[in-house]
C-alpha cells in the first residue's frame, strides 16, 4: 500500500498540477493557449516556415507579437529555430516532436470551434 501511494505521488509530482498556483505547468498553459501561440503551432504542422511566411499565414499578428510568441514556444521546446548565416538573415522554424503533439491537440480544439462557431457565438 505504501509503495503504491509513493508511486502515485511521484507520478503526480513529475506530471505537474495545473490547479496549483505555484506549479510551472500554469506558465506553460498560459503560453501554449495564447491566441498567437495556438495559431503558430497549427500553422507549423504543415512543416518548416520562415518568419515572413508565418506572419502572412497568421493574419493580424504584429512582428513584435510573432517574435515573442516564437520565443515562448522555443523556450518550452515546442519548436526549433534555425538561423542561417546569410545576408539578409534567413531563419526557419520547425516543430519538435513535442510541438507536433501539442499542435495536433490544438488543431482538434480549433476544428471543433470552427465547426460550432455559429452555435458558440450569439449574434
Amino acid at each position: 500500500m505504501k509503495e503504491k501511494r509513493t508511486d502515485h505521488l511521484a507520478r503526480q509530482l513529475a506530471r505537474g498540477e495545473v490547479f496549483d498556483a505555484n506549479c510551472r505547468s500554469r506558465e506553460v498553459l498560459m503560453h501554449l493557449t495564447g491566441k498567437w501561440n495556438v495559431l503558430l503551432l497549427i500553422a507549423l504542422r504543415d512543416g518548416t516556415m520562415r518568419f515572413a511566411e508565418l506572419r502572412r499565414k497568421v493574419g493580424g499578428v504584429s512582428e513584435r507579437m510573432l517574435a515573442r510568441s516564437l520565443q515562448q514556444l522555443e523556450g518550452h521546446r515546442l519548436l526549433v529555430r534555425k538561423s542561417y548565416p546569410v545576408v539578409p538573415p534567413h531563419v526557419e522554424y520547425t516543430l519538435t516532436t513535442l510541438g507536433m503533439e501539442a499542435a495536433d491537440r490544438m488543431a482538434g480544439l480549433t476544428d471543433w470551434i470552427e465547426e460550432n462557431v455559429h452555435a458558440l457565438i450569439q449574434e
